[in-house]
């Protein structure tokens, strides 16, 4: 019997290691270390040797903040205010079309679909 380890695959529910989460999120291991000593909201578990797990919740953080400073351009500092809703209202936020999923190889297809799905909810609250 094999085992499955592509981590597109799992379950909401299953955490995710640090080589998991930088693969899916498509930036090298110690950038996700960085990332947690920038944003006070990206609190991976931690368990024996310091190692690092992350739930779904710092799976859909981190997707977006590679989003704001991959794509979005923004500083560390700029994500920061943006996370923390100082930087601009959900009325001044950017409503990207919908992407294409060869354009965004880092973001699992599942989290992509639920993105989609988000930005779609939010543009029709805008809207309305």
């Amino acid at each position: 019997m094999t085992e499955n380890r592509d981590s597109s695959v799992k379950p909401e529910t299953a955490y995710r290691t640090i080589s998991e989460a930088a693969t899916a999120i498509g930036v090298p291991q110690h950038v996700l270390r960085f990332w947690e000593t920038r944003f006070r909201q990206l609190q991976p578990l931690k368990r024996g040797g310091n190692r690092r797990y992350y739930r779904h919740t710092d799976m859909l953080l981190l997707a977006k903040i590679r989003f704001m400073l991959h794509d979005q351009g923004l500083t560390i500092r700029g994500a920061q205010q943006a996370l923390a809703g100082k930087s601009m209202t959900v009325a001044d936020a950017p409503v990207p079309d919908a992407p294409n999923v060869t354009e965004l190889p880092h973001l699992a297809r599942f989290e992509l679909d639920r993105l989609i799905a988000v930005r779609d909810r939010l543009r029709a609250a805008l809207l309305a």
